[in-house]
């Protein structure tokens, strides 16, 4: 087993926090350690996995994040492309560029996630049973699986996908509640994610799967014409670049995982381990402890704001959180706007004090 792991830009729901020059997956937003690195250390060097070790481990990342995967990670493989394309595209250079047996199982991760810190071993239990029952293996008569991992939803959330398998049909194996996956659907309007929250049955898609490398090397070739693109380029810098020049951005999901669930090639697993995609200041600041609403606000949109309120913005080379007024607020850039916060200041002020201090180490 080896694993890749995605560690691309986004994280504009973050802002000021995550921004171009260093994005969400390079910060420590829980902890001393970023999410990068803490996607690591719950890898390797565990019995869970049989030792997973560093050698084990790539990380694909755009061009411009190199140094910072380098600085973070030291010695482990990494994997550059010439701009963001998304998860297909990543993944399609992974699979192609990685030299392991054709029967190995592939897990590929976000760099970004964060699992609760208590339910760390489940995770990896999860991880070394999918790949040894399902990846591995031929659930519900299906040889070379593609395997994603869904995760129990709390809510109608409208900034996540949903995995719709087929419940009547699941399984226990190797421990793992598992169903034929029937189909994939993008992050919903309030409506329909209600309507998918109450039907019951239905997962958040985590952007985590796990496949032998043959078969997502044939859902690939199958599905997208990237295996074509980007094989003859490897090896090149220029050739490199003028593929991804071609390349539309896409997601797994919509490039392969969608066409595969509908050719009954794709098995989910349920995954329960306090997962959080840490994709807004709300999201972030729960997994520190406190609830608030909120969000970023663009750039002269106007907003109502109380005294109860926190604002956390750019200013100068850094970032500075205050208490807002009552009243309509417009800002000439964004500005997360933290509805109900400001008992939680300190928090806030500690978070900024903490990224700040690690990008001053570079």
């Amino acid at each position: 087993m080896y694993v890749v792991i995605m560690a691309g830009g986004g994280g504009t729901r973050l802002w000021p926090l995550s921004r171009p020059d260093r994005p969400k997956p390079f910060l420590p937003l829980t902890g001393e350690r970023t999410l990068l690195q803490l996607t690591v250390d719950r890898l390797v060097g565990h019995p869970e996995l049989d030792g997973l070790s560093l050698s084990d481990i790539a990380v694909v990342t755009d061009r411009r994040y190199g140094a910072l995967v380098r600085a973070q990670l030291g010695p482990v493989r990494i994997i550059t492309e010439p701009v963001g394309r998304n998860t297909a595209a990543a993944i399609a250079l992974a699979t192609l560029t990685i030299d392991r047996p054709d029967d190995e199982v592939m897990v590929v991760l976000p760099a970004d996630h964060r699992i609760d810190p208590e339910r760390e071993g489940v995770f990896r239990s999860v991880i070394a049973s999918a790949a040894a029952n399902l990846a591995a293996g031929s659930p519900f008569g299906v040889a070379d699986p593609l395997v994603t991992l869904g995760v129990q939803p709390t809510g109608p959330a409208t900034e996540y996908g949903y995995l719709l398998p087929r419940y009547e049909a699941a399984e226990r194996i190797g421990g793992l509640q598992a169903y034929p996956l029937q189909a994939f659907e993008e992050k919903p309007a309030p409506a329909r994610a209600r309507q998918l929250y109450e039907s019951g049955g239905v997962a958040w898609n985590a952007g985590m799967f796990l496949w032998r490398r043959r078969a997502i090397r044939a859902a690939l070739e199958k599905y997208t014409p990237l295996p074509m693109l980007l094989e003859t380029s490897l090896g090149s810098e220029l050739a490199l670049n003028a593929a991804y020049d071609r390349i539309q951005p896409l997601s797994i999901d919509h490039a392969v995982m969608e066409g595969a669930a509908r050719d009954h090639r794709v098995v989910m697993a349920a995954l329960d381990v306090g997962w959080s995609d840490l994709g807004g200041w709300p999201a972030l600041l729960d997994a520190l402890g406190v609830r608030v609403e909120g969000g970023v606000v663009s750039p002269g949109q106007p907003a109502e704001t109380t005294e109860d309120d926190l604002l956390v913005q750019s200013e100068g080379s850094g970032m500075v959180v205050r208490p807002a007024q009552a009243g309509t607020m417009t800002s000439e850039r964004p500005v997360a706007l933290l509805r109900g916060a400001r008992d939680a200041q300190p928090l806030v002020q500690a978070l900024l004090d903490r990224c700040a201090a690690a990008e001053a180490r570079g």
